[in-house]
């Protein structure tokens, strides 16, 4: 772990806001200079904290705005099963995230579609066709109050 302090905290919550701030109103909110607000964000970048930027984009918009949440269990715990379905998973542009997870089920998938008839052809085509999957249970997103991936 990275040894932060509150000013790191400060320029992290800032850029979590507004990745494209420039340096200059970056320094001006955290209250550093330029040249020391550069060096901190260089260094939480060469670091590993800050791992990227990226766009965030409208699901609606994008015609992915139905969500589901999918647990899925394999009937075989192999290495090579697991590999092989995350790979499957890598590849379906439905799925935004799959996580492993420890529990009742082997994976947390979250899954954005159309509509409920486009996650009907993910469930039957993609999660369907997985030799190993034995249980799918899918929770519909009905609302976000809150959503800090894309914010």
């Amino acid at each position: 772990m990275i040894a932060m302090d509150a000013t790191d905290l400060k320029i992290l919550r800032e850029l979590w806001r507004d990745g494209r701030i420039s340096n200059v109103a970056l320094a001006e909110r955290i209250g550093l200079s330029p040249s020391a607000c550069l060096r901190r964000v260089q260094d939480l970048e060469r670091t590993g904290v800050i791992r990227g930027y990226r766009v965030v984009t409208d699901p609606e918009r994008m015609g992915r705005g139905f969500a589901v949440y999918v647990m899925v269990g394999l009937s075989s715990h192999t290495k090579a099963t697991q590999e092989g379905f995350e790979r499957a998973m890598a590849v379906a542009p439905e799925v935004v995230e799959c996580h492993n997870i420890a529990g009742a089920f082997e994976y947390l998938l979250r899954v954005e579609s159309a509509d409920l008839a486009g996650y009907k052809r993910f469930h039957t085509e993609v999660l369907g066709t997985q030799s190993h999957v034995n249980a799918i249970t899918s929770y519909i997103v009905m609302g976000s109050s809150k959503d800090e991936r894309a914010a």
